[in-house]
């Protein structure tokens, strides 16, 4: 048995979880992936500008390898939040395309380094000095927590679950089997609720 590569590891993780984020675009409408489904904006296209600004940061700057991109909502000036959602003149075609353009830069890092390469992150302050293997477990992390947020608002959307298309990840059974158990949750929830402290 061959041991595992803990780098390739770390980049293959990364890689899936990259991928969840752009099925949860799939098949919607501009307004869907645009729309806001929480008090707080999530939304499914800016959770994607999110993670390619963050992504060229980690894997650019951090390392000393600029990535010539332009990034206007991390200006000094830029409104709050700019990078959590696209206005109407930002195409799902450009922000894909940033994206995409954020793992080449990404993954051009990770091959070219070795996993004890050190970094700074400069907005971590003085916790900043980082190896490369820290930002792949970060940014393996981040980009998996707004998966979740993805998988929430794609449901809230039109009802699709799961991890990915070839795999729901998801257990239980139809439509009807869902309605039932919610039904359960919400019942036993609103027990809970009227038992005396």
């Amino acid at each position: 048995m061959k041991p595992n590569d803990p780098k390739d590891d770390l980049h293959r993780y990364l890689k899936a979880a990259r991928e969840a984020i752009i099925w949860k675009l799939d098949g919607l409408s501009e307004y869907d992936v645009r729309r806001p489904l929480t008090p707080t904006g999530t939304n499914l296209l800016g959770l994607v500008k999110h993670l390619a600004s963050v992504e060229l940061g980690y894997f650019g700057p951090t390392f000393g390898r600029p990535h010539n991109e332009s990034l206007p909502w991390h200006e000094e000036d830029s409104e709050p939040n700019s990078d959590m959602w696209a206005p109407a003149d930002e195409s799902r075609e450009d922000i894909l395309s940033l994206y995409y353009r954020a793992w080449a830069h990404a993954d051009a890092t990770i091959e070219a380094l070795p996993l004890d390469a050190m970094g700074h992150v400069a907005w971590w302050g003085d916790d900043g000095d980082v190896t490369l293997q820290r930002i792949m477990l970060h940014m393996t992390a981040e980009t998996n927590r707004h998966a979740g947020h993805a998988d929430i608002v794609r449901e809230l959307i039109d009802g699709k679950v799961g991890m990915r298309e070839t795999n729901s990840n998801m257990d239980g059974g139809d439509e009807a089997w869902y309605q039932e158990y919610w039904n359960r949750l919400e019942a036993s929830a609103k027990e809970a609720q009227a038992k005396p402290s």
